[in-house]
């Protein structure tokens, strides 16, 4: 019981957070699988796929959106500019969603590396990595306000 009060309290409290340190914005890009017809998103419309309240892209393919680790400048940008809330509070809505059986967050993987190999994998990945790493072989696509 004391873990999740505290699980809770960390996310509320991240909820009033300032805007994530050492990740300016513009430092990542938003990749999906080349099949993918989607060649620009907004950022609400994202913002859906990652806290899994949309489930599918317009074509009817399953979204499959990823994440990197917790400790990335580039997870934290990601978090403030497109989710629209500190990491921590991200933590915390997805814990609520795990707790009450609802739904598991995106996974999460270590590398840059790693978010590219899963949306090269998978038709219906999306994912961001920082805007200085060569994407060969998936579409980059633009995101709207």
């Amino acid at each position: 019981m004391r873990t999740l009060v505290l699980l809770l309290l960390c996310g509320f409290v991240g909820l009033f957070a300032g805007p994530a340190r050492g990740a300016p914005s513009g430092t990542y890009k938003v990749v999906v699988h080349p099949d993918n017809p989607v060649n620009e998103l907004s950022r609400a419309r994202l913002s859906q796929l990652f806290f899994k309240k949309s489930t599918q892209w317009d074509s009817g393919v399953t979204a499959m959106p990823v994440d990197l680790n917790d400790s990335s400048p580039v997870r934290a940008a990601f978090c403030d500019e497109v989710l629209k809330r500190s990491l921590p509070a991200v933590r915390a809505f997805w814990q609520q969603r795990i707790f009450s059986g609802r739904d598991v967050p995106p996974p999460e993987l270590p590398s840059d590396a790693d978010v590219l190999a899963y949306v090269r994998a998978n038709p219906g990945a999306v994912g961001y990595v920082p805007a200085s790493t060569p994407t060969p072989g998936l579409k980059v696509i633009t995101l709207l306000d």
